[in-house]
């Protein structure tokens, strides 16, 4: 008997209802599940704000519309010979349909639900290393309303983008790992990650600290199992129409120079926003004082203690990471709040207490989607309006735009107004040109490097951030550009005509 079994079992005051009969057992489960899904439903509008959302919508499409998975992009004259390594290419298809059939709101929803998922892995993870109920509530409901980091938005994982994929493949290898039991799914599960998101390479640490510990331990039985996992998602890695060369995809943005531009691969420091950090950086703290404090209390597993480390020593180093680290930490830190409630507390039956929350969230639950709706859109940066304009005067142009601009722009004009690059960076596009494209986004203009890169490219139109001011003077004033078109967020400027020949 686990220790959810044994806890549920204890009943107040006779039999439960019918209704309460069928969820008993199940309470903490339903009552976590809803108010997070409440929680992640009201933040809606925030999962929608990644900038990248609209060129994977956009490369669905043109996969639906082929039927195979274009190694060439369409949509930029900046590419030269570079092949596009879509690692995401099954999530775009996924998020084309829902789309096309649901608008924004089925998205959303996709997104909410693997939440649920993760919140239940998650429980059920806590559970069974057998923590009072009080417990499970308390970090279970901490770790998963953190891990999303709403606060340095669009770097969340609990985002409409592929990172939704990765957090939800990385739980479910750890909790199958940490049960023990079902290792030989870990290998048909990886297909599907390796296809989903280029973060399928986490798998390989998660199930190593797993084997390392057995081999420690010399439990030869479990360190069968973790290696005989571990070959099987290593070989289920080249079920994806890239093939082998899905590494060439990876390697081109682990380690790139790129990294240091993009903020989920920067220092968590660098992504700190007070006040909103603080209860992260609480939690941290309190997570590494108990450690501290009972870092030779035998009971917590020693492998969620590796995992909680390695990825808060990982997410301080690159921001990306930190949202692992809540994961990860709450099966230590559900027993260390164990340990430090009173007995009392840790004792006492609240089941029928969950029951009557959870149903409660669960009637909150549509009315917190309906009235959340109406504000579901993408991103502001580049709007309707400005990609009409756009698709009116430039489709023959050849536009110098805004990194941020980028995935908007595809999604918007599909490609009929030709660009200079957007989010995919390296995987799409070539190292000379993302460097070249760097020594412009300053604050203070290098006139030289403005004036190399548009006679390199041959750019006759520029669409930049709108209060980019020393743009506007170094354009329009000193090299006698026009400011053609200006939007909420947006300017185009477009190049003097070429004087004509006499």
């Amino acid at each position: 008997m686990d220790a959810r079994e044994n806890w549920s079992r204890s009943g107040i005051g006779g039999a439960p209802t019918a209704f309460g009969g069928h969820l008993h057992g199940y309470e903490i489960y339903l009552v976590l599940i809803a108010f997070l899904s409440v929680f992640y439903i009201s933040n809606g509008p925030v999962q929608l704000s990644h900038y990248d959302l609209g060129w994977h919508i956009a490369a669905g499409d043109l996969i639906r519309e082929r039927g195979g998975i274009p190694f060439q992009d369409p949509w930029a004259f900046t590419l030269a010979d570079k092949r596009w390594y879509n690692l995401s290419w099954l999530w775009d298809v996924i998020a084309s349909v829902l789309y096309q059939h649901t608008g924004l709101a089925g998205i959303v929803l996709l997104v909410v639900a693997c939440g649920a998922i993760i919140v239940g892995y998650i429980t059920h993870c806590c559970l069974r290393s057998g923590v009072s109920a009080a417990s499970v509530c308390i970090t279970v409901f901490a770790a998963c309303l953190l891990y999303p980091c709403y606060e340095a938005a669009p770097n969340t994982y609990l985002a409409a983008s592929p990172n939704i994929a990765t957090m939800l493949f990385a739980v479910i290898f750890y909790g199958e790992c940490l049960q023990r039991r079902r290792w030989f799914l870990l290998p048909p599960m990886m297909v599907l990650w390796v296809n989903l998101h280029g973060g399928f390479m986490l798998a390989f640490p998660i199930i190593g600290v797993f084997a390392g510990v057995a081999l420690l331990r010399r439990d030869w039985m479990n360190f069968r199992n973790y290696c005989l996992a571990g070959v099987g998602c290593f070989a289920a890695i080249f079920v994806n129409p890239l093939g082998w060369h899905i590494y060439d995809g990876v390697m081109a943005t682990l380690g790139h120079f790129i990294q240091a531009n993009i903020g989920e691969w920067r220092p968590y420091f660098h992504n700190m926003e007070l006040p909103g950090s603080i209860p992260g950086i609480a939690y941290a703290l309190t997570f590494i004082a108990l450690e501290l404090r009972y870092r030779n209390s035998k009971p917590i597993p020693v492998e969620p203690r590796l995992l909680a480390w390695l990825f808060l020593a990982l997410g301080l180093y690159q921001f990306r990471y930190i949202a692992f680290f809540f994961i990860f930490s709450a099966v230590p830190m559900a027993l260390h709040v164990d340990r430090l409630l009173p007995e009392r507390l840790s004792r006492l039956d609240i089941s029928r207490a969950m029951l009557a929350a959870g149903i409660a969230g669960l009637v909150v639950l549509p009315l917190s989607f309906l009235q959340v709706r109406p504000a579901l859109a993408l991103p502001e940066m580049l709007s309707d309006e400005d990609a009409a304009y756009l698709l009116a005067h430039s489709t023959h142009s050849r536009v110098l735009n805004h990194w941020n601009s980028g995935g908007l722009l595809i999604f918007r004009t599909h490609g009929k107004v030709p660009m200079f690059v957007d989010g995919r960076a390296a995987t799409a596009y070539p190292d000379e040109l993302l460097r070249d494209y760097l020594k412009l986004v300053r604050w203070d203009i290098d006139e030289a490097a403005w004036d190399t890169v548009i006679g390199k490219y041959k750019i006759d139109a520029v669409l930049w951030v709108r209060g980019h001011e020393q743009l506007r003077q170094f354009l329009v004033g000193r090299r006698g550009w026009k400011e053609d078109y200006t939007g909420a967020y947006m300017s185009l400027y477009t190049a003097p005509q070429a004087a004509a020949p006499k």
